[in-house]
């Protein structure tokens, strides 16, 4: 149904960003709307292409741990993305030139896969197509401009294909990325740490295939994952200093593949060919709040992880979950959606999870970005140690896999 064949005044419940996460949010509250007669938007910049598949989802890849399998079951998507994955059954971490080593194995963990890898315009498709339009309003071409905090919820001032109208929501989710501007306006204040790395992001093909393995390489100049694609491919998320990634990136292909071979090695058999390359600056940036009345800050604007360790959207979509929960359950009590109390909640439900997923990815980042020769012998050490002792991996590995350790 067209946006504009509604009432688009009022909402109970507003997400701005239809990317992965606010679609994951508004999958897994669609079914209390039904029940509750709750009009719920999503507003986006970007209009769906044709097929349903949303150009904000790019040709980057994802990887889901099993952890965000269990809860892509739950929302009732995991059937339709299963044909389009590729399962993780073994992570190689490595330290290019030492001896530390570590494997983790899907079968001593016990799981049918360590995660998955989809590409992120198959995971948008997927989601969208699962909305159901009759509780769930799309607003697309749309920018949201502005908002202000009113008696009750807030104001949206949105620009929907060129007319600009004010929209009235209950409960106001800001899921727009890491550089939202709604979070500048309303003084919600973002520490952000740089890393002085840019990730540069491609899809490669290599002579032997990657056998479902993932790979997690320390090198020299910073991390290097190949991760397992459909079709014998792997998605790279190579991480350079800023000031080399951009004149690595632009190399012709034949060079390209020669300067990663250099860095990856041959575990995977000769490096055959790559895709389009894109450049990604990285840092660590954390909202100072993530929940206010009649507010809350989702996603990658809630917190921006390196993509080392994979774990930016797998606790996105852990925080998702448990946000619905929280609000499903206060509205059975009677509660309202913005009621603060309610968000307070969520968040200090999260704030373990949180605090301990971004240390992870942080602590891997810098701990495997530095060269000194005391760290560099600590953390072989401790990829030794992982290989050696079986209580030490399993704690990693459910790390790794989104799980309550």
């Amino acid at each position: 149904m067209n946006a504009l064949q509604r009432d688009a005044v009022s909402a109970d419940l507003t997400i701005v960003g239809g990317g992965m996460v606010g679609a994951c949010l508004a999958l897994a509250l669609q079914q209390r709307a039904r029940q509750a007669g709750w009009h719920i938007r999503l507003i986006e910049a970007q209009p769906p292409a044709a097929g349903q598949q949303q150009p904000s989802y790019d040709a980057r890849s994802t990887a889901l741990s099993h952890g965000s399998r269990l809860l892509l079951e739950r929302l009732g998507v995991w059937s339709q993305l299963a044909p389009s994955v590729e399962p993780i059954r073994q992570i190689h971490v490595s330290d290019r030139g030492h001896p530390g080593v570590t494997r983790l194995y899907a079968e001593k963990e016990a799981v049918p896969a360590l995660g998955y890898v989809v590409e992120n315009a198959r995971l948008g498709e997927v989601l969208l197509a699962a909305l159901d339009s009759d509780a769930v309003e799309w607003l697309a071409p749309a920018r949201a401009i502005s908002a202000r905090a009113e008696p009750g919820g807030y104001a949206l001032e949105v620009d929907v294909d060129g007319a600009q109208q004010t929209l009235n929501t209950s409960l106001l989710v800001l899921a727009d990325g890491g550089r939202s501007g709604l979070l500048d306006q309303l003084g919600v204040h973002r520490e952000v740490r740089p890393y002085g790395q840019t990730a540069i992001v491609a899809n490669i093909t290599t002579a032997l295939g990657h056998d479902s393995v993932a790979y997690e390489r320390f090198t020299e100049s910073g991390p290097l994952a190949l991760l397992p694609l459909a079709g014998q491919r792997s998605a790279l998320v190579w991480t350079l200093p800023e000031d080399q990634a951009e004149d690595i990136a632009a190399l012709a292909d034949g060079p390209f593949l020669a300067a990663l071979q250099q860095a990856f090695g041959f575990r995977m058999g000769a490096l055959t060919r790559v895709g389009s390359r894109a450049c990604y600056p990285l840092h660590l940036i954390e909202a100072q709040e993530q929940v206010r009345a009649h507010l809350v800050v989702l996603g990658n604007a809630a917190h921006s992880l390196h993509p080392i360790a994979g774990q930016g959207f797998n606790l996105s979509l852990r925080d998702t979950v448990a946000l619905a929960d929280k609000l499903v359950a206060a509205s059975h009590r009677q509660r309202a959606l913005g009621d603060l109390a309610v968000l307070q909640d969520y968040l200090e439900g999260q704030h373990a999870d949180q605090r301990l997923t971004v240390a992870f990815s942080d602590y891997l980042t810098r701990l495997f970005s530095n060269r000194q020769p005391v760290l560099t012998l600590g953390r072989n050490l401790g990829l030794l140690g992982l290989g050696l002792l079986p209580p030490a991996r399993r704690m990693f590995a459910r790390q790794a896999m989104g799980l309550k350790i």
